[in-house]
């Protein structure tokens, strides 16, 4: 009878213990996607995202609620970006470059901070950050989302055409030279 009882516990830490491994194995960070650049299709998803993103209304850094629909009709770069994140404090003076070079002319820029108000304001003066800035919160990494942002990471930039069609969406730190052949290729 002994022999049955250490049978029967050995059976059962087996399978608890085959579980806990299964269960550890699944519940493991995955590794992170490869940093990519990927051109969106026309239509499907990726023009519900520009149209959902130009039915927002967003608060600037005063506080003043923004409609998004007045960004439409001309190609733009909306960057989401934060203050915390490395990446995107590095790219932020060539953007801030980039839109007063072209000063709206072919393109606009705007940023959708996923920040607090008050760490957008400080930050927009004292690195002199003259393009659009409107405070998304948590929002909008979901409006991100939206975009392909899967994993929610940032800086995350989406170049949107004047027919509102995503044209192309990049994902980290921006290579300057790339987007601006894009840019011109518009």
């Amino acid at each position: 009878m002994n022999n049955k009882k250490v049978a029967a516990l050995a059976a059962v830490a087996v399978v608890f213990g085959a579980l806990g491994a299964f269960l550890g194995y699944k519940t493991q960070p995955q590794p992170a996607a490869p940093v990519t650049t990927a051109i969106a299709p026309p239509g499907g998803a990726a023009h519900t995202a520009s149209t959902n993103l130009y039915a927002q209304s967003l608060n600037d850094l005063n506080g003043q609620p923004q409609s998004l629909e007045k960004w439409k009709g001309k190609p733009v770069l909306v960057n989401f970006w934060a203050t915390w994140c490395g990446p995107c404090v590095q790219e932020m003076p060539e953007l801030s470059a980039l839109a007063n070079e072209e000063n709206g002319k072919r393109y606009n820029v705007i940023g959708i901070g996923i920040d607090s108000p008050s760490a957008m304001s400080e930050f927009a003066a004292k690195h002199k950050i003259q393009y659009p800035l409107y405070v998304g919160g948590m929002g909008g990494t979901e409006l991100s989302r939206g975009f392909g942002n899967t994993n929610g990471g940032l800086p995350f930039t989406v170049l949107i055409g004047a027919d509102g069609q995503v044209k192309k969406t990049y994902l980290g730190k921006l290579k300057f030279d790339e987007l601006k052949a894009d840019l011109a290729a518009l």
